[in-house]
């Protein structure tokens, strides 16, 4: 490595954020770039471990441990430390076809199997992708690459989330015809219409596309694969088709009044927001302005919500999550290299923190029922404690414990079920134990001749940036498919 005792020298320097009380006064991205100086302390402190355990990707206790997509992290880290970006910017595109959006909304799980983590604070990997990929634009080393030599074969792309894009750019430098299909009204699936504008500028969505398109992918917006274009119709058309359509079958909260208005899933009402934002509606329509908040779930989806909900002018917000507080460092039972399950604030947390004076979360509460008005309009729900049991893990009622919080409106981002019905319905697809599109990993082949999946659809909710692997995985099989043989890789 550059310098070979950096991780005893320095000291991890954080991302620099935008003050709390004043992002949310807009939809900007609340993080800033590192200074050159930092981004190379920060890269000096990457270890010559041996083995790079930032980069296995694999999966310990269902969870994601290291990179999905194997990035060579040690080697791009040297590159910056050195100075060489235009290096750093070979080695990091080698793996990662989308560096802006990982380096911007991915957890990090480099981070948490960092060698250098198991006694200090983790290196800044996250922080020093994102600026190789962002100094890579704007020194305008980054330009359309189309393929020098084309095939006959076709291939359609069902869904343009990161899966869906990646698995597309893959197929289209080894040189197929790729058409992408989105039902939405803009390109990128959850990139464009789930992650909000302060996690994810959009305008680093468009200008991904825009390459995308340069490079010889074809785009189609507003067309719903399967209703609108028959499964017939695509494998007529098509050599191959590839299911990227992600796991949007929301989870409910069936309990009493759930019909009450002012009740509504997490995703429409994200996407309503970010909607309105890019068609510079002077009013959101669908408004947390003036309202008391309550958010069910504890996740990535639910402190969305909880940021977006605080930019709208909500009264107050309440995030509810069954599960209870995690510690402050690793369990015994979540040992290194594992993904550290430890608490954390995240960036809508602390934004919430700093306008109300709280942290927005309380834990171990389950919704009985919402209460509603004569006008059919909530006004609460009702809720009680729970405690785990430690020998069945599960968790249970503690009575007496019931109890009314105030709501005007809650959101319900209690996670996802699956791929939509419609899905096997209309492609023949069969379904696995969890409700996703039954296709082995390392084949990605479903049970339909010519017909591959990948992405949440096929592993169920994820990462960004395992989906991006997924859909580089799929490309692969695809190609092997048509071709007989593959050099992707």
């Amino acid at each position: 490595m550059g310098k070979a005792t950096g991780f005893m020298e320095y000291d991890r320097i954080e991302t620099p954020v935008r003050k709390p009380k004043e992002r949310v006064r807009d939809w900007n991205e609340y993080s800033l770039p590192l200074e050159d100086a930092d981004l190379k302390i920060q890269a000096a402190r990457c270890m010559d471990c041996g083995v790079p355990f930032c980069s296995i990707g694999m999966e310990i206790k269902n969870g994601v441990s290291g990179c999905p997509l194997h990035n060579l992290i040690p080697e791009w880290n040297d590159a910056v430390y050195r100075g060489d970006w235009k290096e750093a910017l070979e080695l990091l595109l080698k793996t990662n076809n989308f560096p802006e959006f990982t380096g911007r909304v991915c957890p990090a799980p480099c981070e948490g199997s960092c060698t250098v983590a198991i006694s200090e604070p983790a290196v800044g990997i996250k922080s020093i992708e994102r600026a190789i990929i962002d100094r890579g634009f704007a020194e305008g080393w980054i330009k359309p690459t189309p393929p020098k030599v084309w095939t006959e074969k076709k291939i359609a792309v069902i869904g343009s989330g990161p899966a869906g894009l990646a698995c597309a750019d893959q197929l289209n430098q080894a040189g197929h015809t790729v058409t992408v299909f989105e039902k939405s009204d803009r390109i990128g699936g959850l990139l464009m219409y789930g992650i909000p504008t302060m996690k994810l500028d959009k305008e680093s969505v468009s200008r991904r596309v825009q390459l995308l398109e340069a490079e010889g992918i074809r785009f189609v917006t507003n067309v719903d694969c399967g209703k609108d274009l028959s499964f017939q119709e695509l494998k007529q058309d098509f050599d191959a088709l590839v299911l990227a359509t992600g796991a949007g079958k929301p989870r409910e909260v069936a309990v009493p009044n759930r019909d009450s208005k002012g009740i509504h899933l997490a995703v429409p009402y994200l996407t309503a927001s970010i909607r309105d934002l890019l068609l510079n509606k002077a009013e959101q329509s669908l408004s947390a302005a003036g309202k008391r908040v309550i958010i069910i779930g504890g996740g990535d989806t639910g402190a969305d919500c909880v940021a977006t909900a605080l930019r709208q002018g909500a009264k107050s917000i309440l995030q509810l999550g069954r599960r209870g507080k995690l510690e402050e460092e690793r369990a015994e039972n979540n040992p290194w290299p594992e993904y550290p399950h430890v608490f954390q604030m995240d960036y809508a947390h602390k934004e919430a923190e700093a306008v109300y004076g709280m942290d927005p979360r309380e834990y171990l509460l389950s919704p009985v029922s919402f209460v509603k008005n004569e006008a059919c309009e909530v006004t609460g729900i009702r809720t009680v404690q729970v405690e785990r049991d430690e020998e069945t893990k599960r968790y249970r009622e503690v009575p007496n414990s019931e109890r009314i919080l105030d709501a005007d409106m809650v959101l319900i981002a209690a996670g996802f079920e699956g791929a939509e019905d419609a899905i096997f319905e209309n492609f023949k697809v069969k379904k696995t134990k969890q409700q996703t599109i039954e296709a082995a990993k390392g084949f990605y082949r479903t049970s339909e001749e010519g017909i591959f999946a990948c992405g949440d659809a096929r592993y169920g909710q994820s990462l960004v940036v395992t989906a991006i692997a997924e859909g580089r995985e799929a490309a692969r099989e695809v190609d092997f498919y048509l071709m007989g043989e593959t050099f992707l890789p």
